[in-house]
């Protein structure tokens, strides 16, 4: 919408300002107006490489999510995060912890976390095997120092398993998901 013609035709001096969500100014065309000193100022919060460190630009921060719109949807996002977390383990966005997804399969579900280490997933599989217990479905993703499971089986583990669970070396927690 901003090109070379229309930066070039507006009132000598003139300040532009783009907070425009997509690109419709040309940046090029901005600095051409700027240089002819047609534009005075130009005003954006997504400036170009060739804009920046120019006096005659000010580049702002980005404050779209700012908006309550924007607001409302992250509060949403949020919200779905945790619900899919508490429900099925899965993990999304998180500073720590690694992102994971697995669907759910029939069965149960058992999640653990443990420090990333060789050998802990197979202790902990090696725990299921010894119960008789068939893993129907897994994942395992680690971030730096921590790994996150997911694990479906077949049956309901007992308290027992659980407790082997979490006492294999390295692992920090373990939880059933209904």
């Amino acid at each position: 919408m901003i090109n070379r013609e229309a930066s070039q035709s507006v009132k000598k001096g003139a300040v532009l300002l783009n907070f425009a969500r997509e690109a419709i100014v040309d940046a090029e065309a901005v600095v051409g107006s700027l240089d002819s000193e047609q534009l005075g100022m130009y005003v954006c919060d997504f400036p170009e490489p060739c804009l920046l460190g120019r006096k005659d630009v000010m580049a702002m921060l980005h404050i779209g999510a700012s908006t309550a719109e924007a607001e409302e949807n992250c509060a949403m996002m949020a919200a779905d995060q945790v619900k899919d977390y508490l429900e099925n383990g899965n993990i999304k966005n998180s500073v720590n912890f690694p992102a994971i997804n697995l669907s759910r399969a029939d069965g149960y579900r058992i999640t653990f976390v443990n420090e990333n280490v060789s050998g802990v997933l197979g202790n902990v599989l090696s725990v299921f095997t010894n119960n008789d217990i068939n893993v129907l479905d897994m994942l395992n993703k680690s971030r730096g120092d921590i790994a996150y499971n997911i694990v479906d089986v077949e049956q309901m583990p007992t308290d027992e398993i659980l407790a082997a669970i979490a006492d294999v070396e390295h692992v920090i927690g373990v939880r059933v998901l209904g």
